[in-house]
């Protein structure tokens, strides 16, 4: 009780002092094709100021997304110059860290199992007003600790829209996944009602058929066997939102219920070599419910208030059986957990040189699961099989904003968490922690088109509490045992991009990170031979990246739009068994992508092709094993047809080259840094390409 006591008194402090930061502008004008309208700049939601000298803020009305005709906000984002829809991590845990860098009205959504591109793609493109695309900052808005960020205005005017979604998966071998929606929605001013619920039976590309195949240390094939992958899941979802205005603000209320089930299995057949068939059968039912809610008022012309409260709950029960002739091993996990979830933030604009921001929130999480491990009927013992992980986390913010001139921003902030996690079952351990975490942004456009960005950043790594109980990985035979002793990690990130905007939708972007990563997780060994997850040290790690967002116009290919991006990351560690320097757990060394789309009689047709062209997936390291992931590159073709206004219909062939994916071991006598390579075993599969046919219509 101490603890809370004193985790709430440190928000409620912040509070009480007088504001800091929030985000400012700086910009290059907005494209040609852009049309231009007024700026929110204050933290006011009823009332935005305009500031005509505002240079952060690129603004796109609906007039600039005519020619491809969008359905929904999400299709409005995609079309975006130079922006990349990031939803977030709804698995992080507290309200802060699990942001998405859209904006909705100047305001993050209050839900977070309801991830950012469902509620977007709920949202009709007739009730979008504009999009603001905030680089660097903008008075008024929160920008999530990000660069750059999309802001969704809406009209203000009546807006009532039905819609049903019938949308199927078609396989060759005849089956069919189909995919049932419906919504409603009705926004006027700050009043607004919408519901929609969803149901899905589908497969993944965890059905399909391969092989696996082990050799020798010498490489001389050892064993052959045919894999038969099977997988089904169904799912159904309900949402709904009500806004109202409410004691001189305007509070949001909003509510999820889902429940998702998933079968899967494995036929290993043996055709050559020693052994003999398994079989292995995975089962698991997880229920997740949310609710949420949002206040904000206008204290003042320059002063406002936003209080968020969140509830989330869920169970997951799985099974999972492995057979191999008369041996049978069964792996078992019940779990509940939940978050809580109380948040303020005050926003203060005394001029318009100036913004702050100052708030806090309290966060209560749980993890409480039991697993069991099962061979031929007898138990084996695991490192915390039944434990109930408790975590209460406060945090203190408070951030400045400086804009001297229209073509500076510096934002300069400080959070300063502070956490305790305990255990409590098969192992009795309690660990407090305190991070201050700052940050230091500056924005800086020398001229037209070009815009540099300047980051410094400390930031501080979330524990997964399933780290702290026992799992499997029934498919390949693997246990792991649950690690108490474990920290986050700690990372001083550097970051400069360059971004140039040309031919009015065109943008090219270029930027460099470094960090120095305190404390990383990896796999170490555990006791009674498992392994486990926990810290091995520091380490460090540089990224490059270049993307590209090309109008084709000027190339003779009026209303079509080529995005490019390639990245390449070098990371160090030192592994702990080994002592040698290697890369960081699962680190893709490389990775590109490639996207095409092109926009006929103003939109009534559209096709193109999306295309990630990296096959290097990085490496796993275990204590006996090196496994390297392996995927071919994954490649879609749509076309689209919108006979009318309010009808939508489009045909995707997915996995249209029919990819392989999988990966190789190398399997060891013993721990790798002391025994030789026993085997290597080489695992593929391919899942068949499929055509998915979606029908919109509204009404």
């Amino acid at each position: 009780m101490t603890k809370t006591i004193w985790l709430a008194t440190a928000a409620l402090s912040v509070l009480a002092a007088p504001a800091i930061a929030q985000t400012t502008p700086t910009q290059s004008p907005t494209p040609d094709s852009a049309a231009r309208a007024p700026v929110p700049t204050g933290p006011i939601q009823s009332a935005p100021e305009v500031d005509a000298a505002q240079q952060g803020v690129l603004v796109f009305e609906p007039a600039f997304f005519a020619d491809s005709r969008p359905d929904t906000a999400l299709d409005m984002i995609a079309r975006l110059p130079g922006f990349g829809l990031d939803t977030g991590n709804n698995g992080t845990r507290g309200f802060a860290g699990a942001a998405g860098n859209v904006l909705i009205d100047g305001d993050r959504p209050s839900s977070k199992s309801d991830s950012l591109d469902q509620v977007l793609r709920r949202i009709s493109a007739d009730s979008v007003e504009r999009i603001e695309l905030i680089r660097g900052g903008a008075p008024g808005i929160d920008m999530q600790g990000r660069s750059v960020i999309a802001n969704v205005v809406l009209r203000r005017t009546v807006t009532v829209e039905r819609v049903l979604e019938f949308n199927n998966y078609i396989y060759p071998d005849g089956y069919i996944g189909p995919i049932i929606a419906g919504q409603f929605s009705r926004r006027e001013g700050d009043n607004s009602i919408e519901g929609s619920i969803s149901a899905t039976t589908d497969r993944t590309d965890g059905t399909g058929e391969g092989y696996r195949r082990r050799y020798d240390p010498s490489g001389a094939l050892i064993q052959d066997a045919d894999l038969v992958l099977w997988d089904r899941f169904r799912n159904v979802r309900a949402t709904g939102a009500v806004q109202r205005p409410f004691a001189g603000g305007r509070l949001r209320v909003n509510g999820l219920l889902g429940w998702f089930g998933n079968e899967n299995s494995q036929d290993l057949l043996i055709r050559s070599g020693p052994g003999i068939d398994s079989f292995n059968d995975e089962e698991s039912d997880s229920i997740n419910s949310e609710l949420g809610l949002n206040w904000t008022r206008d204290l003042s012309p320059r002063l406002g208030l936003e209080l968020v409260g969140l509830q989330r709950y869920g169970t997951e029960d799985y099974v999972g059986v492995s057979q191999s002739g008369a041996d049978t091993s069964t792996f078992s996990a019940d779990n509940s957990q939940g978050e809580s979830i109380a948040r303020a933030v005050l926003r203060f604009r005394p001029n318009d040189r100036w913004a702050f921001e100052s708030g806090g929130e309290v966060a209560y999480n749980f993890l409480d699961s039991a697993t069991a491990f099962e061979e031929n009927g007898v138990p084996i013992p695991l490192p915390s099989s039944s434990v109930k992980v408790e975590e209460l986390r406060g945090e203190a913010f408070t951030q400045a904003t400086w804009r001297p001139n229209p073509k500076f921003t510096l934002e300069a902030g400080l959070r300063v968490e502070v956490s305790e996690i305990s255990q409590s079952g098969d192992s009795d351990l309690t660990k407090s922690f305190v991070y201050p975490k700052p940050r230091l942004q500056l924005t800086w456009t020398p001229a037209e088109g070009h815009q540099f960005r300047f980051r410094a950043e400390r930031q501080v790594g979330q524990l997964d509490f399933g780290d702290f109980v026992a799992s499997a990985d029934i498919d390949i035979g693997q246990v792991e045992g649950g690690n108490p002793d474990l920290e986050p990690d700690k990372t001083t990130l550097l970051e400069a991009v360059y971004e140039r905007r040309f031919w009015g939708e065109g943008v090219f972007e270029a930027s460099i990170q470094h960090g120095e990563v305190e404390d990383v997780i990896d796999i170490i060994p555990l006791t009674g031979g498992f392994d486990g997850v926990g810290n091995i040290g520091d380490g460090s790690f540089d990224q490059y990246q270049l993307r590209l967002t090309l109008p084709m116009d000027r190339l003779g290919i009026p209303n079509a739009r080529l995005q490019a991006r390639t990245s390449w990351v070098h990371t160090e560690v030192t592994d702990p068994l080994t002592g040698e320097t290697r890369r960081f757990q699962g680190n893709q060394a490389f990775g590109c992508g490639v996207n095409f789309n092109h926009d006929l009689q103003g939109g009534k047709w559209s096709y193109g092709f999306d295309h990630g062209c990296n096959v290097d997936k990085g490496r796993l390291f275990r204590v006996r094993e090196v496994r390297s992931l392996y995927a071919e590159p994954f490649v879609t073709l749509y076309g689209q047809w919108k006979p009318s206004s309010d009808t939508t219909i489009r045909l995707d062939i997915g996995n249209a080259t029919d990819r392989e994916r999988g990966y190789d071991r190398d399997i060891y006598a013993g721990p790798r840094d002391v025994a030789p390579v026993a085997f290597r075993e080489v695992r593929r599969t391919r899942m068949s390409p499929w055509l998915f046919l979606q029908i919109r219509k509204s009404f």
